[in-house]
């Protein structure tokens, strides 16, 4: 894809995001299996729901700029899944593998959250507000999901571990 325009490189981004989140619908159940801690697990697989539909209004929002979700295949989100595939291969302790897995799904988050606010952005200076309100969403979303990971790991899976 030939990048001329702010356009251009907003589509560019919303299909990089559904690579990302397509990698991620195949990510998030082996990381769920992988962990230990109930209250994780669920959180992973609340959070598999969420990704299903954030790739959903990717589709609608490349439908409504007349594109197809064909892109290239996200790179860095390709590099972060393979770190934790590495990390659930580890011989870990169990608690210490969750306070891993933690890890490994908040460089997702703030990956996400990084590659949904450009996106963002981009609809804002495009004038596409609707674009930009789904976007936010999904960014809001993300944002959740990071701050319950962090929540859950100071309060009681970081802790369990340390003991």
């Amino acid at each position: 894809m030939k990048l001329e325009t702010l356009t251009d490189l907003y589509i560019h981004q919303l299909k990089d995001l559904y690579s990302a989140e397509q990698q991620l619908i195949k990510a998030l159940p082996k990381m769920a299996k992988a962990s230990t801690n109930e209250k994780l697990r669920a959180g992973f697989e609340l959070h598999l729901e969420e990704t299903r539909e954030h790739a959903v209004r990717l589709e609608k929002l490349l439908a409504s700029h007349k594109q197809t979700t064909r892109g290239p295949k996200c790179k860095a989100m390709e590099g972060l899944i393979e770190e934790g595939k590495e990390l659930i291969e580890e011989e870990a302790d169990p608690e210490i593998l969750d306070v891993g897995l933690i890890g490994a799904a908040q460089k997702v988050e703030h990956y996400e959250i990084a590659g949904y606010g450009t996106a963002r952005s981009l609809a804002e200076i495009i004038g596409d507000k609707e674009g930009q309100k789904i976007l936010q969403k999904t960014l809001d979303e993300e944002g959740a999901t990071d701050k319950k990971l962090t929540d859950l790991a100071l309060s009681e899976i970081n802790v369990s571990a340390a003991a």
